[in-house]
């Protein structure tokens, strides 16, 4: 019933117009940190070869077999900075993590989905996908991971030829998708896909049980590394797509009765002369039940320095958080002056990154969500000194302020009545947004946001 409701909601929408978003304080309650270095162990079963991941990451994605010969670098000179890690690596990352959801049951455990590996299909062959249980201690600040899990398709459901094809195990790789957000539901998980876009249903062991296209006003929604598509045989032709690389379901929430997915993409549609169709993006509905999408869909409008979004999950039947942030890394208290290179400061700080809670049953005459409110994750009051780590930043920065300046944060979750959880994903090795010259740990934020919760 309230799936109903809440659909009958989205049609109806509101004529009227969009009110302004308020601004809401949020402060530091917990601070947990895992080890960029963080790694485990191939499952019993994968084919030989995943003992070492990385190989494919340098120019060229030329093979590399010597374990650490390629350095890790937040980008090409003069602007790339080291950041301390080299690939290959003896065994799979843990890595940074693109989604997060309670344990049911388990208070203080949550779901969180490592990212599809170094960040293309190019260079992810010998990544694994998998998904983890995680606890963060916020008393010691540790996080413990408790359970891995690697998806795999043994049952022959993907439709198209996989990394590990002729194997028995059939285990996914980031050369085959690029799992960027997940629900947990009572037999499974559902993971939301950049490379089709798609969205992919497991069970509880991470079996492939279904892979379904992404389909929008009756067309089917492609990008560039989409499997149907190959380069043509002339210079002259082109490729269709809509989808922009990169841009698929970084965002993917369920409604509370499990009934409905809100898919929302990371980048705003192409239209057919390749341009984008403006400063939004899509959040297409898919019925769980059916496995089919229901034809809906909303808008979710960037605000001017918005780039990406993070993550997307309900806190009640209406109202979700999302997160939206620029491109940039590092504290803006480093920044390269005029005419300065790193290593010794942030050439693209960061300075946009926002929690905003949106109303999904309020939408404007052209569709658009009403964003309520946000959080400024540069401005995160911390009083009471909770925080492990400021890393690289300005002595004239206030001691009880506490920014959290990375490149992708792409983890949010609704915790209890005054409290969420945000983390980043750290991209290893190639992110350095809290140390200049370090790769970025993997870090998870109890914050206290009362008055975002509660707004309406």
């Amino acid at each position: 019933m309230r799936a109903l409701l809440l659909a009958a909601s989205l049609l109806a929408g509101s004529v009227g117009p969009a009110l302004a978003d308020q601004a809401f304080p949020a402060t530091l309650a917990g601070h947990a940190i895992l080890p960029a270095a963080t790694f485990v162990a191939p499952p019993e079963g994968a084919p030989p070869g995943f003992a070492t991941s990385g190989r494919f990451t340098g120019p060229g994605n030329v093979r590399v077999e010597q374990r650490g010969a390629i350095p890790g670098t937040t980008g090409p000179a003069p602007a790339g900075r080291g950041t301390g890690l080299s690939l290959p690596f003896a065994g799979q990352p843990v890595q940074g993590f693109s989604g997060i959801s309670p344990v049911r049951g388990e208070p203080g455990a949550y779901w969180v989905l490592t990212d599809n590996g170094f960040g293309n299909r190019r260079n992810s062959s010998d990544a694994l996908l998998m998904f983890h249980k995680v606890r963060p201690d916020f008393r010691t600040g540790r996080v413990a991971v408790e359970r891995t899990t690697f998806l795999s398709d043994p049952n022959r459901l993907v439709p198209f030829p996989i990394t590990t094809d002729p194997s028995n195990s059939r285990f996914l790789t980031g050369a085959d998708f690029d799992l960027e957000s997940m629900q947990p539901v009572a037999d499974g998980f559902w993971f939301g896909d950049e490379f089709g876009p798609y969205l992919i249903k497991t069970d509880l062991a991470g079996r492939v049980q279904r892979v379904i296209s992404t389909r929008l006003d009756g067309e089917e929604i492609r990008s560039p590394d989409n499997h149907a598509l190959q380069v043509p045989a002339s210079p002259a032709a082109h490729v269709a797509f809509r989808s922009q690389r990169s841009g698929g379901y970084e965002g993917m929430a369920q409604s509370p009765d499990g009934r409905r997915l809100y898919a929302l993409l990371e980048k705003p549609l192409l239209t057919a002369a390749g341009a984008p169709e403006g400063r939004f993006l899509r959040i297409l509905e898919l019925d769980t039940a059916r496995a089919e999408w229901t034809g809906r869909s909303m808008k979710y409008r960037f605000e001017t320095h918005g780039a990406s979004i993070g993550d997307f999950n309900m806190i009640d039947d209406r109202r979700a958080l999302i997160i939206e942030r620029d491109d940039g890394e590092g504290d803006p208290s480093f920044a390269c002056a005029q005419g300065a290179n790193p290593p010794g400061c942030f050439p693209n700080p960061a300075r946009f990154k926002r929690v905003y809670l949106v109303d999904l049953g309020n939408l404007d005459s052209e569709g658009f969500v009403r964003k309520i409110g946000h959080i400024d994750l540069m401005d995160i009051r911390d009083p009471n000194r909770v925080a492990r780590t400021h890393g690289d930043r300005s002595p004239t920065v206030a001691a009880d302020v506490f920014r959290f300046p990375f490149f992708t944060i792409e983890n949010v979750h609704v915790v209890d009545a005054d409290h969420i959880i945000v983390a980043n994903d750290n991209n290893l090795p190639f992110s350095a947004g809290r140390r200049l010259g370090d790769a970025d740990n993997n870090e998870f934020i109890l914050l206290r946001v009362p008055e975002l919760l509660r707004a309406r």
